[in-house]
């Protein structure tokens, strides 16, 4: 039996394309919600670095209840999904709740890496796209020419005739306006997104499901509520849900346990309300269950039948965390300990299913999908009141049958002016890329490499220098490979602070042919911090508290105005891409510093010796 009012479809783009933005309007326009309901922009990026950053981390489940020209009712379930690459689960994951997609693509950028990848995972999973070609309203616009690389796209991937003959939509999720009509969206000649509605309405198939056949439930998301525990988010695919009633739980193993629900919940509008029952092809969220992960089926306890499970990527990138010893432990946070450390890392666990936690005690081996989704989690629990030390960001290896190690490769594709590729080329041929394609369009050039995921630490800050800022990069896991070599760390080394106290602009001045500072005078630094960049090769010990002597002697320089070199200010994650492995980044609600993990130079003298004489 068919639902034929539900309507269940996934939002998918590139990074920055607009789905966000494009969703607002659709809230906005569905009549539903009255005025001072919803305000402000990018409303499903409800979490303050969403807001911050401009982009989505987790996917978004949103209900609109739309009644269209004909006065006929749906209920449109919409999934916002992440466009970044470390979140590229969560996009495989929240395509098993959909029936259909909205593909975004920019009036202006047209295809780019990850649109290529969300398109792809689509179409593996049955769906097929509905295109919007967002930003219509821009200057530089070009609509007709994205719309046939988006054709072109189709068929590199494979598309079967039906999903070449795409329905396309022109829209601004800035203008809040959405057409079919090209050639009225390139003059804004319209006003409003119902026409992006209506064409939901028909060309997102009804699934074909059965509510009479035995309770099927896949999972596909997790929430977590300190008061409810875990809360499973998912898709009926056969039967009617209902709550207080007992169901099989298949695990991923397939191993199968009887649990009964608690409540039940239905998205409406932004939130959730609370039903009896969920029927067949509506989305729903699960409280309750002792035990529910990712991948989980509840079944019919008469008649047990589990659906296929979903996959988990795994972790690409390793950093170690520990509470944070340096002699200003305490000063700035709440939660210092290893317990109150440990107790966050697993309350993380409960929902962000791609990061996994080795506790060693005193120490906890943290991994992730990459750098940006481990330094979401740091930058969260700073804001929260944690101070803690984080080693290096590494890699996450493998082994094949025959016991060789392979590293994730990821695919890296860059948009460079054709002025400075000689540059580019050298700094990616040292870090072992291997170029695949490379097109030349007007005065920029796209190339597109594989490359090592350990050469990307470091990587974009070293590339806005040699394009002076120029370079547009995106990223993505690949698969994984043969390792590809040595490749060359920091070119340069630090200067430690050796002395504890208050950096005094004396000793800025006379250390500013040293190289680039990270302190400027009055901030607090202790012994084994580290203050800059050397302009050598090798780390350089120096004081930045030294005081001047007071004399009674007039300096014939008194009246001289002096001027400091600005410092450069480390972010979270530039600090994380800048250590090496004898180094830490301290992370405290207000301060971000680097340090090394021996303070003392007597003791840092001595791990180098023993760490050669292992050699």
């Amino acid at each position: 039996m068919q639902r034929k009012n539900i309507r269940n479809v996934a939002i998918i783009a590139h990074v920055d394309h607009g789905k966000t933005t494009l969703v607002d309007q659709l809230l906005h326009q569905s009549g539903q919600f009255g005025r001072g309901e919803l305000s402000g922009e990018c409303i499903l990026d409800s979490d303050p670095l969403e807001r911050e950053r401009g982009i989505t981390i987790l996917s978004k489940n949103c209900a609109i209840d739309y009644t269209d020209r004909h006065g006929e009712s749906f209920h449109i379930n919409i999934v916002d999904t992440p466009g970044h690459a470390d979140f590229s689960g969560e996009v495989e994951r929240v395509l098993k709740m959909a029936d259909g997609v909205l593909l975004l693509v920019d009036a202006f950028e047209g295809v780019m890496p990850q649109t290529r990848y969300v398109l792809s995972k689509a179409l593996d999973a049955g769906l097929e796209p509905l295109v919007v070609i967002n930003k219509m309203d821009r200057p530089d616009a070009r609509g007709d020419r994205v719309h046939e690389e988006v054709f072109d796209l189709l068929v590199d991937l494979g598309a079967d005739d039906h999903a070449l003959d795409f329905p396309t939509i022109y829209a601004s999720g800035k203008g809040g306006w959405a057409t079919e009509d090209y050639d009225a969206a390139v003059i804004g000649d319209a006003s409003d997104v119902h026409e992006l509605f209506d064409a939901i309405i028909e060309h997102v198939p009804v699934a074909d499901l059965n509510a009479d056949a035995p309770l099927q439930t896949l999972i596909t998301t997790l929430d977590y509520s300190d008061y409810v525990g875990r809360i499973g988010i998912g898709r009926v695919f056969a039967g009617t849900l209902e709550a207080g009633k007992d169901v099989v739980v298949f695990d991923n193993e397939g191993n199968q346990t009887i649990q009964r629900i608690g409540q039940l919940f239905r998205f409406k509008g932004l939130g959730r309300v609370e039903v009896d029952r969920i029927d067949v092809g509506d989305l729903c969220a699960v409280v309750g269950l002792d035990s529910i992960d990712i991948g989980n089926t509840l079944a019919d306890p008469e008649n047990p039948i589990a659906l296929p499970t979903l996959t988990i990527d795994e972790p690409t990138l390793h950093m170690r965390f520990r509470i944070n010893d340096s002699p200003f432990s305490g000063r700035d946070g709440k939660y210092v300990t290893s317990r109150q450390l440990r107790d966050r890392l697993e309350k993380e666990l409960q929902s962000n299913v791609a990061l996994s936690v080795e506790d060693h005690g005193d120490e906890f081996t943290v991994s992730g999908r990459g750098l940006l989704h481990l330094g979401i989690l740091l930058e969260n629990m700073r804001r929260e009141g944690y101070e803690l030390s984080v080693g290096k960001p590494q890699v996450v290896y493998h082994r094949d049958d025959k016991g060789k190690r392979l590293e994730p490769i990821e695919r890296l594709v860059i948009d460079v002016p054709a002025d400075v590729l000689g540059p580019v080329m050298q700094l990616l041929g040292d870090r072992r890329a291997e170029m695949e394609h490379m097109e030349t369009v007007g005065s920029r050039t796209q190339l597109e490499f594989t490359i090592p995921a350990r050469s990307l630490l470091g990587l974009r800050n070293r590339m806005l220098t040699a394009t002076g800022g120029e370079v547009i990069m995106h990223h993505r896991f690949e698969s994984y490979g043969p390792e590809r070599g040595d490749i060359g760390g920091r070119i340069n080394g630090v200067m430690i602070a050796t002395d504890s106290g208050s950096v005094t602009g004396y000793a800025l001045e006379q250390l500013a042919g040293r190289g680039i500072m990270f302190v400027q005078p009055g901030d607090d630094v202790y012994e084994g911090q580290i203050v800059g960049e050397h302009c050598k090769d090798n780390d350089l010990p120096i004081n930045v508290v030294k005081r001047k002597n007071l004399n009674n002697i007039r300096s014939s320089t008194k009246e001289a105005t002096v001027t400091l070199k600005a410092p450069r200010l480390l972010t979270l994650e530039a600090a994380l891409e800048y250590i090496e492995l004898d180094e830490m980044v301290e992370i405290t609600p207000n301060y971000v510093r680097i340090r090394k993990i021996h303070l003392r130079e007597a003791d840092r003298k001595r791990a180098s010796r023993q760490a050669a004489a292992t050699v």
